[in-house]
């Protein structure tokens, strides 16, 4: 089993990057993060980051718990990097930055657990994903981001389902063209949130696969992180979005602490700004994440039947409660909408009704892709 080789990098153009890489980081002005970190920054959330480790950072460490290596090599607590991708992830998620200065993440005052289950060479087991995940499970995660696809072993399936009956939220990446050509597992997992990505401009990134089971999209390129030992990288795929849709549950969690797994998904897909067709469609899922509708806006309750909710005939659009992020633009290269559906929601009875389907689909190689 192999992984994804890493998307090239490059340091921030300065000599250390700190006094300019916030300003590089656009995403977080096109998610207006700081508007959205007056009302909540993660406070008492964990998100667990199963990957190459992660680095004590300057602007993460704070934030940074003492977690476990599933694999030789490792520091023995997953504080050790040796690729840069798990502490770009873990920055995303949760830098906290030094004054104005340095790298900020989407919910810096959240805790980071970090777990080195892929070497540095990339190449991961997807066994050793599923014992992270059980891993995170047991020592108190309330989010756990994926930024890796792979086979869908039977500890996997197991790992997954473990998680999601432990009321954390899932978050991972959709893929990444031309390796991969559909959502991969886990994204392709019910209940599990598929994350696709956009660029700057709000369009689909061509980086990103598409299919009915991308549930939202989030900034996927020229994205600006943490790396070892002190310095930055730039950084394009979906594993940006999906570190970033971490951070944006984390947010929500820590606003709202007694929310259950599927209304934090809900919040997320209900309040994400349309685009491209009207509704859900396989580019953008539901939309663009929006974290500062999802943190306010009056978002009713998924019914108590919404599980088995009659799906809403194929021509009903999804009704969205956001505006376009700032920085948003209009999209003109949408692929039509297919007829299998991750989920559709529609304003209906005083509620939302969300139905899932997910498509059948061959095992994907057996490898894990970061």
């Amino acid at each position: 089993m192999s992984t994804l080789p890493a998307i090239p990098s490059q340091a921030a153009p300065t000599p250390d990057g700190s006094t300019r890489v916030r300003g590089d980081q656009w995403h977080l002005r096109y998610l207006r993060a700081a508007e959205a970190q007056r009302v909540s920054q993660g406070e008492g959330v964990v998100v667990a980051v199963p990957d190459t480790g992660v680095d004590p950072h300057p602007d993460l460490k704070n934030n940074l718990l003492a977690g476990a290596d599933m694999i030789p090599g490792g520091g023995g607590d997953g504080r050790r990097d040796g690729n840069s991708h798990g502490t770009c992830m873990a920055g995303l998620i949760a830098a906290h930055g030094r004054g104005d200065i340095g790298a900020l993440g989407i919910a810096p005052k959240a805790k980071i657990l970090p777990i080195y289950d892929t070497p540095p060479s990339g190449l991961g087991q997807p066994d050793d994903l599923a014992k992270s995940i059980e891993y995170a499970v047991r020592n108190g995660a309330d989010v756990l981001s994926i930024s890796a696809t792979g086979s869908p072993t039977v500890a996997m399936q197991q790992a997954i389902k473990t998680a999601l009956d432990s009321d954390v939220v899932v978050v991972a990446g959709a893929g990444n063209a031309p390796r991969e050509d559909r959502v991969s597992y886990p994204a392709s997992a019910d209940g599990v949130i598929a994350v696709g990505g956009v660029d700057s401009r709000g369009r689909h990134a061509e980086v990103s696969v598409t299919g009915p089971e991308i549930d939202v999209v989030a900034p996927a390129v020229g994205i600006y992180c943490t790396s070892m030992n002190g310095r930055y990288r730039e950084s394009t795929g979906t594993s940006n979005a999906t570190a970033i849709v971490a951070g944006a549950a984390a947010l929500i969690r820590a606003k709202y602490p007694d929310l259950p797994t599927a209304e934090v998904v809900h919040r997320l897909t209900a309040t994400a700004a349309d685009k491209g067709p009207p509704g859900r469609d396989d580019e953008y899922g539901y939309g663009v994440i929006d974290l500062v509708a999802a943190l306010t806006a009056d978002v009713p309750p998924l019914p108590p039947d919404w599980a088995t909710a009659t799906p809403p005939p194929n021509n009903t659009p999804a009704t969205t409660v956001a505006a376009e992020p700032a920085g948003g633009g209009s999209d003109d290269n949408s692929t039509a909408r297919g007829l299998a559906t991750l989920g559709v929601i529609v304003a209906a009875a005083g509620g939302y009704l969300l139905w899932r389907r997910r498509r059948n689909a061959d095992d994907p190689p057996p490898r894990i892709s970061r």
